[in-house]
C-alpha cells in the first residue's frame, strides 16, 4: 500500500487552507481573471488568491494533477489553454459520466423534482422566443449547469463527483473561449435538455441517453467549429 504524505492526510490542519486556495484560484478562473493559457507566478497567485506563500505551494500539486496548469520549463506555470485536444478530451470525458447520470436520473430521481426542472427550462424557453435579456442570459447559464451538476451528484459517487468537477471547469473553459451561451443559444440549449428531461419523465432510460449524447455532441460541434 502507497502511503500518503502527512501533509495529505484528511485531518492535517494545512487541508482547509488549501482547499480554500483551490477554491479561490477556480473562482479567479472563472471570473475570467485567470485567463487560459496564460502564464503565472506563485507570487501572482498570492496576490490574486489573497492566500498564503505556503497554501499556494501546496495548491500548485493539486493544480498540475487536475491539469489546470502546467510547468513550462525556464517560462514557469501556465494555465491550461483551449486546444482541440482539451475540447476532444473533456466532452469525451463528459459523454461518458453524463450518459451514466442521466440514466439513473431518468431510473430514480424523484418525478417532483424532474418535473420542476422540466417546468423551468419550458418556462426559460419561453421567455427567450420575446428576447433575451441579460438577465435570462445568466439564469439559463446557471440553470444548464445545475441540471447537469444535479444528475451526476445523484450518482451518490463523491469519486466521480470530484473528477465531474474538475472537468466542468475545462469545459466553462472551453465556453468563455468558445461556445459560451449566447443570447441565440439559450432556446436551443432548452431545447436540447427538454427532450432528456421529458425522456425522465417517462421512466425512459434509453430514451434520456440518447437526447443526452444527441445534447452533448451538439456542444462540442459547437466548441469544434468556432
Amino acid at each position: 500500500m502507497i502511503e500518503r504524505p502527512e501533509s495529505e492526510l484528511s485531518d492535517s490542519p494545512s487541508r482547509p487552507m488549501r482547499d480554500l486556495a483551490y477554491r479561490n484560484f477556480t473562482d479567479r478562473l472563472m471570473s475570467r481573471d485567470i485567463r487560459p493559457g496564460q502564464f503565472i507566478s506563485q507570487r501572482e497567485l498570492v496576490a490574486m488568491t489573497g492566500m498564503p506563500l505556503g497554501a499556494i505551494r501546496e495548491l500548485v500539486p493539486r493544480l498540475e494533477a487536475d491539469g489546470l496548469i502546467k510547468t513550462v520549463p525556464k517560462r514557469g506555470m501556465q494555465v491550461a489553454h483551449v486546444d482541440l485536444d482539451l475540447i476532444r478530451n473533456a466532452f469525451q470525458f463528459r459523454l461518458m459520466m453524463e450518459r451514466e447520470a442521466v440514466a439513473e436520473f431518468a431510473r430514480t430521481a424523484p418525478m417532483d423534482l424532474i418535473a420542476d426542472q422540466h417546468r423551468q427550462h419550458l418556462e426559460i424557453a419561453a421567455e427567450a422566443r420575446n428576447g433575451v435579456s441579460p438577465a435570462l442570459l445568466q439564469r439559463a447559464q446557471a440553470m444548464d449547469w445545475r441540471l447537469h451538476d444535479l444528475m451526476i451528484d445523484r450518482l451518490g459517487n463523491e469519486i466521480i463527483s470530484n473528477a465531474y468537477r474538475v472537468n466542468s471547469i475545462k469545459i466553462r473553459l472551453i465556453g468563455f473561449e468558445r461556445v459560451r451561451m449566447l443570447p441565440e443559444l439559450v432556446d436551443s440549449v432548452m431545447a436540447e435538455h427538454i427532450p432528456f428531461l421529458e425522456a425522465a419523465l417517462r421512466r425512459d432510460v434509453n430514451g434520456a441517453m440518447s437526447a443526452m449524447e444527441a445534447h452533448i455532441a451538439s456542444a462540442r460541434a459547437r466548441a469544434m467549429q468556432l
